[in-house]
């Protein structure tokens, strides 16, 4: 790889890099008290700290398993509704008012509800981030399946081509940039979803770190925080973009 592409490619990073130092700036200008407004090298100092003494890696690893498990179950279950939805007119005519009706409704609205139907535990976080992700990965996949013209089916099978092998060889192809976008886009808002059931009613995870450094004035902590959740999203959407452009040029 040559200079040029190797600035190329990571010239996005530029601009964290200038955000980071203004704020070391700023911070260091004292125009705010340090406890409210500390450095990014204080921040860093902090998260050294919560690492080494293991505080942050268990907070992670909670709301980490709690993303992964709500995220798969909600686009797995998305994806295999969306793909009869879009291809069974009578199915997509007796389900789409229904879903139309329900997704408007934040995931966080369903809180109160679930805590009184299955109360305070790890089921909760999961539920709702699996309604964060079913709803948009659902609608999205609807979308991408509905938008393929069903003549290029009509054209493979008359060529002999089973339905099953016209149907996974053209349409699931020509509809895998719409699935993607859903999953893509519910890959940083399942993040947020997990953060703030976190903050209103599970003890552990980067939302209950973040409402405890509150009550304890930790402002670097909480910086942290918002700093690893920036960082966790925006590697779930390379990476949902490393596996879009994989799948697509193999298929």
């Amino acid at each position: 790889m040559s200079y040029n592409k190797l600035i190329f490619r990571f010239s996005w990073l530029t601009p964290i890099i200038l955000l980071l130092l203004s704020w070391e700036i700023l911070a260091r200008l004292n125009i705010f008290p340090e406890y409210l407004f500390p450095s990014f090298t204080k921040t860093l100092l902090s998260g050294y700290i919560l690492i080494r003494d293991g505080v942050l890696w268990i907070n992670l690893l909670a709301s980490f398993v709690r993303v992964i498990a709500g995220f798969l179950i909600g686009s797995i279950m998305g994806i295999a509704l969306g793909i009869v939805m879009g291809y069974k007119d009578v199915v997509y005519r007796t389900l789409h008012p229904i879903f139309s009706l329900l997704m408007p409704i934040p995931a966080l609205g369903w809180l109160p509800l679930l805590i009184l139907w299955i109360g305070v535990n790890e089921a909760l976080p999961i539920l709702l981030v699996f309604i964060c992700s079913f709803f948009p990965v659902l609608y999205n996949t609807v979308s991408g399946i509905r938008s393929v013209d069903k003549r290029y089916v009509e054209m493979a099978r008359s060529l002999g081509a089973p339905f099953r092998k016209a149907f996974f060889d053209i349409v699931i192809p020509l509809a895998l940039s719409s699935v993607f976008t859903g999953l893509r886009l519910e890959a940083g808002m399942a993040w947020r979803t997990i953060v703030a059931a976190e903050m209103i009613a599970i003890p552990v995870g980067i939302g209950a770190l973040m409402i405890t450094s509150q009550y304890l004035m930790r402002v670097d902590v909480i910086m942290l925080c918002l700093g690893v959740l920036a960082l966790m999203t925006l590697t779930s959407e390379k990476l949902l973009m490393l596996m879009e452009n994989k799948i697509i040029k193999w298929g």
